[in-house]
């Protein structure tokens, strides 16, 4: 079973307010067993465009991550992010090929 990651990229807007989605959006990670992977940190941009906050994290396949961005815990939560920041968010599968020797 080949993992999936939701890829964030956010510019937080009103960090008080965000505060509220990150801990409303604890119930639905919880539940469909998300595990953060990058959480803000240093980086640092070589090519195009980059926000201030980047976020990874990983569920167990492609369809779990999904349902828990379509779940109405992830759903309440995200009404917090909507008026806390701007971003982008993509769902993604991940690989389970071979690697390059």
């Amino acid at each position: 079973m080949t993992k999936a990651y939701w890829i964030a990229r956010v510019d937080v807007t009103d960090p008080q307010a965000y505060e509220g989605y990150r801990a409303a959006n604890a119930v639905a990670f919880a539940k469909y067993g998300a595990r953060f992977l990058v959480r803000g940190g240093r980086h640092v941009v070589k090519e195009g465009a980059a926000r201030s906050r980047n976020v990874v994290i990983e569920f167990k396949d492609y369809d779990t991550a999904v349902a828990c961005y379509e779940s109405p815990e992830y759903q309440a939560a995200m009404a917090h992010r909507t008026t806390a920041s701007v971003g982008d968010l993509i769902i993604i599968e991940g690989y389970d090929g071979p690697q390059p020797s």
